[in-house]
């Protein structure tokens, strides 16, 4: 087993909700990941590869759900990859991909205000 793809792109420190202004180059690095997560394949692809038996998938099983050409699903894949959402394990001939839960976990907590995220973390 060869890990091949992990998160290239490293989450700011400081929400834009915190209260304090986001630094340039952090909002920058924040608005890419969120570009990556702005397109309805990339949303489902993330949905579909969380939902997969092993919450794993390769790109023939994604295809037929998608309703995409395999070229497609493997850009939108590239795309998730290099924002550090998903991560690419080469097996053989095939690569298998799986959300990395902490770049997930990083967005929701830079998107939730403080205020929520203290409530949240209490119950």
């Amino acid at each position: 087993m060869e890990a091949v793809g992990t998160a290239t792109t490293a989450m700011p420190a400081v929400s834009p909700l915190a209260g304090d202004p986001i630094e340039r180059a952090d909002a920058e690095r924040l608005a890419g990941v969120l570009k990556a997560f702005a397109d309805p394949a990339r949303l489902r692809l993330l949905s579909l590869i969380q939902s997969a038996p092993d919450g794993e998938a390769s790109v023939t099983d994604l295809t037929a759900p998608l309703g995409l050409s395999q070229p497609t699903v493997s850009h939108h894949l590239r795309i998730l990859t290099e924002a550090g959402l998903l991560e690419r394990e080469k097996r053989g001939v095939w690569a298998y991909y799986r959300l990395v839960p902490s770049a997930i976990a990083a967005i929701a907590d830079l998107l939730t205000p403080p205020r929520k995220r203290a409530t949240k973390r209490a119950r």
